[in-house]
């Protein structure tokens, strides 16, 4: 998910962790690494993956020595979440999304004032918002700091030093001396409203550290955006760059989604040397420099290769144009993979010609896919694997990630007799502006990916999560 004025980064794995009741025990790496969970919060209604429709916009260290951390994170629909404790007495924010492809941290906040226009029942679950006045640690961050200025932008025209005239250059010249002004903070199809404040993250088994303040938008107001977001994108707002983690390494591994309803199991996520433990079996593909959105993840894809047919992938996937529009996107807050047309258009119809399931008609005018089969019934993912043509991608540096079956294909409707409906979870990128492509987070199911800030690219290898996840306890 991509914010106007920001972008978002990711999460972590070792032998310290954020406070979750429900987290799985952490492991102990090593010093230098933290290791965290990405799990699965709830199961999408009837275990069906609800489409997302992605949001696209434009555009300290208190701890500097290195540290690995794990985390839990569980998954939804739209992607994973975490938790985070937050303030004195700690309070337990549930259901935060991971999200690499955006750069603020946001929590709702005030249990009896919080509203979200165009949610369904905002409050049904208290668990996923921060008290504010019940933390004695809490307060409001000041204009004069870096990260004020960063959060403001005249680039946002729906910010509320744009709407209501205030000058910009007071914040940027750091002649403000009042707290930093309220901030509305956008996305294609959202926005979350509130102030930018710091408390106490609370952080356990930190070892001749006291917990980190951090700094953190404190919502009252959304549209469409229910619960919070953790940023995990390059940013000096995300959380890894608060942590100081911005100039290391972190990894995850996405469970496959057949695992939604299993709280016993979670994603490793680890930040810090451990994430580079073992690279043997990784290819590496370089992170492509924007300079227009600095602080997100792109990389150049070059081709998708469908059974034995390959197809070239237009230039706009791995270049930019002045604007800072093309590349493709590393976007963990996305959930399926969006392809530009003509594209998307020729993948969907090398598909076509050489599946040879029936079409499931009915469910596919009724679903956002543009293309679903009458696939045979796995009870308890047993039986044969569905007979469908492998799907590679090929991105820049002759790296071959060949996605994992049932990251591509995945059932959309009740069994009917012995078949089930299963559509593409792919989708078309149709808006011309921002990400030439998105690689989701559905796609990255069972797939190992490093994140190497220090070397400046992101590794692929194909594995099963699950027992990644018992590794990691």
């Amino acid at each position: 998910m991509i914010s106007s004025t920001l972008h978002l980064f990711l999460l972590i794995s070792t032998a310290f962790f954020f406070h979750n009741p429900h987290a799985t025990k952490t492991s102990s790496t090593s010093h230098n690494s933290l290791v965290l969970d990405l799990t699965h919060s709830t199961s999408p209604t009837n275990g069906f993956p609800p489409q997302k429709t992605s949001r696209y916009g434009s555009l300290k260290n208190q701890y500097s020595e290195t540290l690995d951390i794990t985390e839990p994170l569980k998954e939804l629909p739209q992607g994973f979440v975490m938790s985070l404790t937050l303030g004195t007495p700690p309070q337990v924010v549930n259901k935060v999304l991971f999200d690499t492809g955006s750069d603020l941290i946001w929590v709702p906040c005030g249990k009896a004032s919080f509203t979200c226009t165009g949610c369904d029942n905002p409050k049904s679950d208290f668990s996923t918002i921060f008290n504010p006045t019940s933390s004695s640690s809490l307060r409001r961050e000041s204009c004069t700091t870096p990260l004020c200025v960063n959060l403001h932008s005249a680039e946002n025209y729906y910010d509320t030093c744009t709407v209501s005239g205030c000058s910009l250059d007071t914040i940027y010249n750091h002649k403000c001396f009042r707290s930093c002004p309220p901030f509305s903070y956008t996305y294609a199809s959202s926005v979350v409203a509130g102030l930018l404040t710091i408390d106490i993250l609370d952080i356990h088994n930190i070892k001749n550290h006291s917990n980190p303040k951090i700094t953190f938008g404190c919502v009252t107001s959304t549209l469409h955006e229910s619960t919070g977001i953790a940023g995990f994108g390059r940013g000096p707002l995300s959380l890894p760059s608060q942590l100081g983690f911005l100039s290391k390494v972190f990894s995850h591994c996405f469970l496959s989604f057949d695992f939604s309803s299993n709280p016993n199991i979670s994603c490793p996520l680890v930040l810090g040397d451990g994430a580079t433990a073992s690279t043997e079996h990784f290819q590496f593909t370089p992170i492509l420099k924007n300079s227009i959105y600095p602080y997100s993840y792109y990389i150049g894809l070059e081709s998708v290769t469908v059974g034995n047919t390959t197809i070239q992938a237009p230039i706009s996937l791995r270049e930019f144009d002045s604007l800072g529009d093309g590349g493709m996107l590393m976007d963990s807050g996305t959930s399926y993979t969006h392809l530009p047309e003509p594209f998307y258009s020729k993948l969907v119809s090398t598909l076509e010609s050489v599946i040879t399931y029936p079409r499931a008609k009915v469910v596919e005018d009724q679903s956002w896919s543009d293309l679903c089969y009458k696939m045979p019934v796995r009870k308890n993912n047993s039986g044969q694997p569905d007979v469908l043509p492998s799907i590679t991608f090929h991105f820049l540096n002759d790296v071959n990630l060949t996605l994992p079956q049932g990251t591509y294909f995945y059932k959309m409707a009740p069994p009917e007799g012995l078949s089930q409906a299963k559509c593409l979870m792919f989708q078309v990128r149709d808006d011309g502006h921002g990400p030439g492509g998105v690689f989701g987070s559905f796609q990255q199911q069972n797939v190992e990916v490093v994140y190497d800030l220090e070397k400046e690219r992101i590794g692929f290898h194909t594995t099963d999560c699950s027992l990644l996840a018992k590794k990691h306890n």
